[in-house]
Formats: structure tokens, C-alpha cells, sequence
């Protein structure tokens, strides 16, 4: 229990990393299973608090809502919360998309069509949907 509240203090997260952490510290699954259970019902531990969490520092880094979807998963969220939390992102997408142009594309001409492309080919690779590419494409072309 006291190695699992360690591990929340520092910084949210998941049940299924925090049960991996707990095992790879020599703590038991069941051991482990029933701290995060007791954690989890004091309000300590919270799959969609930890989702959220990722879901801002994610877009803050400039990725989209298909990429940190699929990291989601990978974090053991079930489906209903990882939509819950992608639909609670108070931000638009487009002008998260418009921002990560802004920032990595500077200097670049906005009429080169090699250019648009690379910044096309950047944001679909970054996990951004295509109607967020084509808002932040154009919106950096008029800027």
C-alpha cells in the first residue's frame, strides 16, 4: 500500500501501470491488485483523472486525439473512459494542430507545396484527424 501511494504521490497513474510498477518492486498481483482496489476507493487512485492527465500534457505536446487515444489503451483505460476523457478536452484540436505547425514550420514558405505536404504528412503522423489537418493547414496558410 505504501509503495503504491509513493508512486501516486509523484504522479497519476493507471491501474495497469501502477500493478506493473508494484510487481516489478517484488510486491504479489493479489497484494497489489487489493492496495490499488483500497486506493482506488479512497479517491487516491483514478483511471480517468490519469487519463485526463495524459490527455493535457499530450496535446500540450502537440499530439493528436488518435494518437493519445491509442496510448490510452496501451495504458489499460477501457473504452468508455478514454472516450469520456477525449470528449472533456476542453481544447480545440485544429488550433492544437495550428500551433505544432506555427512551431515546426517557421520559416517555412506556406505556398511550397513540398512544404505543405511534409506539414500535412507531420500532423497525420502525430495522430491528428484529417478535418483538424485541413482546418490547421489552411488557417496556417491565411496567418
Amino acid at each position: 500500500m505504501q509503495r503504491a501511494l509513493a508512486l501516486l504521490v509523484r504522479r497519476e497513474h493507471s491501474r495497469k501501470e501502477l500493478t506493473r510498477k508494484l510487481a516489478l518492486r517484488g510486491i504479489a498481483g493479489e497484494d497489489a491488485t487489493a492496495a490499488i482496489e483500497r486506493l482506488a476507493g479512497d479517491g487516491w487512485q483514478s483511471d480517468a483523472r490519469f487519463g485526463e492527465m495524459l490527455v493535457r500534457t499530450r496535446a500540450s505536446q502537440g499530439y493528436g486525439p488518435l494518437r493519445i487515444r491509442a496510448e490510452l489503451g496501451t495504458h489499460g483505460l477501457d473504452a468508455d473512459t478514454v472516450s469520456a476523457v477525449l470528449e472533456g478536452f476542453g481544447g480545440d484540436w485544429a488550433q492544437v494542430a495550428r500551433d505544432l505547425l506555427r512551431r515546426r514550420f517557421r520559416n517555412s514558405a506556406a505556398t511550397d507545396p513540398a512544404v505543405q505536404r511534409k506539414a500535412i504528412d507531420f500532423l497525420y503522423r502525430r495522430g491528428f484527424q484529417g478535418d483538424h489537418v485541413r482546418l490547421a493547414v489552411h488557417g496556417q496558410l491565411r496567418d
